[in-house]
């Protein structure tokens, strides 16, 4: 079992094992050595590119690694501020060993993280993880000190250039002409990619994008903003009659949606029309889609109406993708925003995906509330519950006893889906049912249960 790494990489505050210099080095170390068997058949030395969000630890951390990975014999590269699923696109366009990317994506400034890729632009598989850990930890038991970290290297700025012109290449047809959106960076990533590709679109000057929350300063990164408050960019668009808003994550490897309406377009939303299109145009392989165990079963049921099967995943884009590629399937992805558009990308990509819904209301000439006005959604609540410790919540007899009763109630009418966060010390208690009384209820029972047993 895994220590160090989560769903989605090393993740924690910033300063504070396992994101203190000497954790952060051994970390580098052991990338390097792992990468060095695949490098030393060409004869070259391992190559990894950096990227990193806004936080202001992130240029630390980088220098950080940048001195383990040195040290351990790899020559690093950095693209300065830039999205997750950029570098994991260049990592594979530009045939680097690796691709490390400084984020903690939808977590508070105060908090950072380490996410690793592999040459092929996926993330590495849990037993290549596993491999790495363990190699950290023997780094860790040495007396040996890390040494000095260097500053990290020139940015390039080519790569943030390459990055946006295959996004461009996406949507070749593409146009904003007569169209208003308004687009919130979360004060994250995407200020750094964003109004130069959403200018790109709107050259012709035929539309209007209203740039919000794209001003970071090291601490306002996801604070009252971007995908985590959907709600802050739905407003926007009422205030300013747009047709639709974009909003992202600290990283913007997801993306959520809000219709002319000002009602928040969440990811299962985005799976629908999504999977309608590819369908009508012979492109969704096998008519399958995968979710995850958050997704609602609403969308399963607008999925099955368009004669669309609905597998799930556990929760994690790196699971919906392991699943997509086991299957064959061309689409998936998370409630929270995650898409993952098979043959496109290699792991979720908000900005991606924000083309690509543009480009659907775009051909379709029907508005993005019209593209998803069927799915009906079963009431859903999911609490968050913050937790000291996180063992089998099975073996642990009220807790056990409150989800079967949960599970008894709503057998017919209903789901219940109880999991620790794996980028957080939360244990996450979703509840979906006809009955919304029953539903908070069991939710309430639930969350009550563990609170006394595991709560801080």
């Amino acid at each position: 079992m895994k220590k160090l790494f989560g769903t989605d990489g090393i993740r924690g505050v910033a300063g504070q094992p396992p994101l203190d210099p000497r954790t952060i080095h051994a970390v580098g170390l052991a990338l390097a050595h792992h990468l060095k068997p695949a490098a030393s058949g060409s004869g070259q030395s391992p190559r990894v590119l950096i990227g990193m969000d806004t936080r202001e630890s992130s240029e630390a951390i980088a220098a950080t690694l940048t001195a383990g990975l040195t040290a351990g014999g790899a020559s690093v590269e950095s693209a300065g501020v830039i999205t997750t699923p950029a570098v994991a696109y260049l990592a594979r366009a530009h045939r680097f060993s690796a691709g490390i990317v400084i984020s903690a994506s939808h977590n508070p400034w105060h908090d950072n993280g380490i996410k690793l890729f592999g040459p092929d632009g996926y993330k590495l598989p849990d037993s290549t993880e596993l491999a790495i850990e363990s190699e950290i930890f023997r780094h860790l038991e040495s007396p040996t000190p890390s040494s000095a970290a260097p500053a990290i290297p020139p940015i390039n700025d080519a790569d943030r250039l390459d990055y946006l012109r295959f996004l461009l290449a996406q949507v070749p047809a593409l146009s904003l002409d007569g169209k208003k959106i308004v687009v919130d960076c979360a004060n994250g990533a995407a200020s750094a990619i964003a109004p130069q590709l959403f200018a790109e679109l709107n050259s012709n000057g035929g539309g209007e994008v209203i740039l919000t929350h794209s001003s970071p300063n090291g601490r306002n990164i996801n604070d009252h903003c971007g995908a985590l408050h959907p709600e802050i960019v739905a407003k926007e668009v009422t205030k300013h009659s747009a047709a639709l808003g974009i909003t992202f994550d600290g990283d913007a490897d997801r993306a959520l949606f809000a219709d002319h309406t000002g009602k928040v377009v969440n990811g299962d939303a985005v799976l629908l029309l999504a999977a309608r299109d590819l369908a009508a145009r012979g492109l969704l392989a096998a008519s399958t889609v995968v979710a995850t165990t958050m997704s609602n079963m609403g969308l399963e049921a607008a999925l099955r109406r368009s004669a669309i099967k609905m597998l799930r995943a556990p929760v994690g884009d790196k699971y919906v993708l392991e699943q997509m590629l086991a299957t064959g399937a061309s689409l998936g992805g998370e409630q929270s925003g995650h898409i993952i558009f098979s043959g496109r990308s290699t792991t979720g990509d908000g900005l991606l995906t924000a083309l690509l819904v543009l480009d659907v209301v775009h051909r379709s000439g029907l508005t993005l509330a019209e593209l998803t006005a069927d799915l009906a959604t079963f009431p859903q609540v999911i609490v968050n519950v913050p937790v000291r410790a996180k063992p089998p919540l099975d073996q642990i007899p009220t807790i056990a006893a409150a989800i079967a009763a949960a599970e008894r109630d709503l057998a017919q009418s209903g789901r219940v889906v109880i999991r620790y966060s794996g980028t957080e010390s939360l244990a996450r208690v979703m509840i979906e049912a006809e009955s919304e009384p029953a539903m908070h209820h069991h939710a309430n029972a639930i969350a009550a249960a563990i609170r006394t047993e595991l709560g801080i």
